[in-house]
């Protein structure tokens, strides 16, 4: 069994790296119908929809323009999640999400830091580099 390490993650939109990403995760989920008939002794269900979610942290880059910048409210983009990098063999997660939330908070004795919010709009696809 391989395990991994978190610092190896690598974000992307499009093509472009996240600058400063400091952590991510996304959601897979499906919508569940019952099929129970009269004469069943159990109920049954079957999955009709399914859909994902996601958010990042990051700290907070102006410059980064192509990454943090792409990922703006309303924006429809195509994202890449890479929980082990993207060297060959690498498996990463991608689909098309709106970003639906972007928040930026800053403290005295800290760094300033950027949090974001995705909603897919369609199926989230597993891959390998």
């Amino acid at each position: 069994m391989a395990s991994h390490i978190g610092r190896d993650g690598i974000v992307k939109v499009g093509s472009a790296t996240v600058a400063e990403v400091k952590s991510f995760s996304i959601e897979e989920s499906a919508d569940t119908v019952e099929t129970t008939k009269m004469t069943d002794v159990a109920r049954s269900h079957a999955i009709t929809l399914t859909s994902f979610s996601g958010s990042l942290d990051c700290f907070w880059d102006e410059t980064d323009t192509t990454g943090q910048g792409a990922l703006t409210i309303g924006a429809s983009v195509t994202l890449a999640l890479y929980p082990e990098g993207d060297t060959t063999g690498d498996t990463y997660y991608s689909g098309t999400a709106l970003v639906t939330g972007v928040s930026r908070s800053a403290s005295f004795d800290g760094m300033v830091e950027a949090s974001i919010s995705v909603q897919g709009t369609g199926a989230l696809t597993a891959s390998t580099v």
